[in-house]
């Protein structure tokens, strides 16, 4: 027998147990992994508030302590606002169904010209044997389940906020157990990964928290406006959730409004609808390319594939993640990595602004003026296309 043989088998049963290993204790502790990584970006997002309540001569533990319980304190409020107007609303919905189903019909046949029958669609609404009573029915008896995802869902918060709380408090000595195990030039790396990451991830929430604020504002005018159920909690409604949630936050968002609109007014409702579009686009275009480019510099392609890739890895928590997780993965890159000249190419030239075509910026000779940096990029590359001259 081959002398490698023995060493080749082990290796390879090594390996396999290994991986089964690790495999049983991912399936055990992934949940427990995760609910440590949102804890750690909590962390970094509010280490600098912290740090800035320090050195105004505040005890980190207190420090830590207003930020975390007022956060949570205002995240209790607005759910529970939220789900007492969600609850009121399906109290009457369900308690004045035939009007709601008259006045939707009627609403359907002036407006689009059709024929529908209201009573007959009332007797297929109240057919127990029909698909409306069979999904009331369904709900009635997932209640339990839904009780027992409630306290599941209370017990991971409350983990999130105790490893929030200690990953920050802690923060110093944290970062002293990890430090005294590198060397001094190491150590100056990791501190600054460190703090360009907190400075990133936290850029981000304030951002976004700032917008959101912004359309909560907007949203909460148009509502009041229109006489909509719950106005303010509508508003902080679609503000959060179409910040908080990249890319289809604000189609989830406006959904609620809409719905809890149109069961008061179609008109009303479509009024609500056009307002949400109308207010995605200024923000698009106006709000938060200035806002985000003094937080977070974050390509929206690099945004949207990680928005994309976090909802696949781990659903609505993954989707959180991912934005923050970029900036700050993009932001090492960028600070780490090595720096080089651009070549002169049509591939890689920025397009210039010019000024509008007015008769003041006309030159004598017909020509557009351009800014001093067009006229070097153009003398530029007319040497590099003539080469080197003897």
């Amino acid at each position: 027998m081959p002398r490698w043989v023995v060493p080749a088998v082990a290796t390879f049963w090594t390996g396999a147990i290994a991986y089964l290993i690790v495999r049983f204790l991912w399936s055990r502790l992934s949940g427990l992994l995760i609910l440590v990584i949102v804890s750690l970006f909590l962390a970094l997002a509010i280490e600098p508030g912290v740090t800035r309540l320090a050195k105004r001569g505040w005890r980190r533990g207190s420090a830590t302590a207003l930020i975390v319980f007022g956060v949570m304190a205002i995240g209790v409020v607005f759910l529970v606002a939220i789900g007492t107007l969600i609850g009121s609303q399906i109290a009457d919905l369900l308690g004045n169904t035939e009007r709601y189903i008259v006045d939707t019909v009627r609403f359907l046949n002036d407006t689009l010209g059709l024929n529908i029958n209201a009573v007959r669609v009332i007797d297929r609404f109240n057919d127990p044997e029909g698909p409306v009573q069979r999904f009331i029915a369904e709900q009635q008896d997932n209640a339990f389940q839904l009780t027992v995802a409630v306290l599941r869902g209370l017990l991971q918060l409350l983990s999130v906020v105790l490893f929030t709380f200690y990953l920050v408090a802690d923060g110093p000595r944290l970062r002293r157990s990890i430090c005294r195990r590198l060397r001094p030039e190491r150590q100056e790396q990791v501190l600054r990964a460190w703090e360009l990451a907190a400075s990133k991830t936290g850029g981000y929430l304030y951002s976004r928290g700032l917008l959101a604020l912004l359309s909560a504002m907007f949203h909460w005018i148009v509502f009041q406006a229109l006489g909509t159920a719950a106005p303010i909690a509508m508003a902080l409604w679609v503000g959060l959730v179409s910040q908080f949630l990249p890319v289809f936050g604000t189609y989830i968002a406006g959904v609620l409004p809409v719905l809890i609109t149109f069961l008061d007014s179609p008109f009303k409702a479509f009024i609500v609808l056009v307002a949400i579009v109308v207010y995605q686009q200024i923000e698009n275009y106006f709000l938060s390319p200035r806002i985000s480019a003094r937080t977070m510099e974050l390509h929206p392609a690099v945004a949207f594939g990680g928005a994309l890739a976090g909802a696949a890895v781990h659903g609505v928590i993954g989707a959180l993640l991912a934005l923050p997780a970029a900036a700050m993965i993009t932001a090492l890159v960028a600070e780490f990595g090595g720096r080089h000249d651009v070549v002169v190419s049509e591939l890689t030239t920025l397009p210039v602004r010019r000024p509008p075509r007015r008769w003041w910026w006309r030159t004598p000779s017909g020509e557009d003026e351009q800014s001093p940096a067009w006229w070097a990029l153009r003398r530029q590359r007319q040497q590099h296309r003539s080469g080197p001259s003897d």
